[in-house]
């Protein structure tokens, strides 16, 4: 885990570099070039792994689920759980009960200087990555018991891990991006399907682009 963690961090680095040097055509580039290549290949041997880990052990039986409308109307439940808790955490921003993250207000910044690209890796890469990380492989390595207290430790562990690399700093703010990791492993959990997942990080931060 730890070593994708770093490979997502060099994603990261090289975005940011692009940002730094967005007024150079050259350097620009050639740091966006190189983004989209680590994230390509970051993302094609997370997959992989994340399915030979399914293939070795896999209790909890997850794969691929129909889409039914059932499924469908608890998926837009839980998106507006998490749409309910940005609205509740903009609110205690906005009347300054809680201070913008540093990293969220470093974000801001540099999106403003590289907005598509910073939006494109927000809205794609990140879920991708992120759900792979702290949802599929996570669930491989811990809490695999598909029992009811190991699913809930599990989901709330996931959503701390989630929440303090968002935000390393015991406060409100983490207990928000906690909360957002939280509904995102219970998703999980719950459809036993990745892709359920996923699709509610990329709506999630596809919207917050807009």
């Amino acid at each position: 885990m730890f070593g994708f963690l770093i490979l997502y961090g060099v994603c990261q680095f090289f975005l940011q570099q692009a940002t730094v040097h967005a007024k150079s055509n050259v350097l620009l580039h050639q740091n966006i070039g190189i983004m989209m290549i680590c994230s390509a290949l970051l993302i094609a041997l997370m997959g992989w792994f994340y399915h030979r880990l399914l293939k070795k052990n896999n209790p909890r039986h997850f794969g691929k689920t129909k889409l039914t409308r059932r499924r469908a109307w608890t998926e837009i439940g839980l998106y507006v759980l998490m749409y309910a808790i940005q609205i509740t955490w903009s609110l205690l921003l906005f009347s300054h009960v809680l201070k913008e993250p540093a990293n969220q207000t470093e974000l801001n910044q540099m999106s403003s200087q590289l907005l598509f690209w910073n939006n494109a890796f927000s809205a794609v890469v990140a879920p991708l990555v992120e759900e792979l990380l702290f949802r599929g492989i996570f669930f491989q390595y811990f809490f695999v018991k598909d029992t009811f207290w190991s699913n809930w430790l599990g989901i709330l562990v996931s959503g701390f891990i989630f929440g303090y690399l968002h935000n390393p700093a015991l406060s409100l703010n983490l207990i928000f991006y906690s909360a957002l990791g939280c509904v995102l492993a219970f998703a999980y959990l719950h459809f036993r399907d990745i892709r359920y997942n996923i699709g509610l990080h990329f709506l999630n931060n596809f919207l917050s682009t807009l």
